[in-house]
């Protein structure tokens, strides 16, 4: 993946983060329980560090000597199952629907991040 488009997932995740994280804090205490509340904040929290993670990783691209591409896009991927799945979770109070189907894909975007992080390990243990 480019530089550029690793930048402007960042960018993306930081930007939504930020926006959902005032949303929460100000919006949402009202509307839903504490436990989604600290539900909704877990997804911002690992948005954010995602988004600034990826930020390090297009910077070091340039300057990088292994393959980041596979890891790049199951981090994103990841950040998009786990932390939009607890949105949808956390959020099911104010739709006024049930999204429980969303449950199994939390983890499911833990796994893939967890995945992407011991690939991109392996990728610079390897380049050594």
């Amino acid at each position: 993946m480019t530089q550029k488009r690793i930048l402007l997932w960042a960018i993306a995740f930081i930007a939504v983060a930020i926006i959902f994280g005032a949303f929460g804090a100000h919006a949402l205490k009202e509307r839903i329980s504490a436990e989604r509340l600290v539900s909704f904040e877990t997804g911002v929290r690992y948005q954010m560090y995602h988004g600034l993670a990826l930020l390090a990783l297009a910077l070091l691209t340039e300057k990088s000597t292994f393959g980041n591409r596979l890891p790049v896009n199951l981090i994103i991927i990841g950040t998009l199952l786990f932390s939009f799945s607890i949105y949808g979770l956390a959020l099911q109070e104010v739709f006024g629907m049930s999204l429980k189907f969303l449950g199994p894909i939390t983890p499911l975007g833990g796994s893939v991040l967890i995945i992407g992080w011991i690939i991109l390990g392996f990728k610079i243990f390897k380049s050594e």
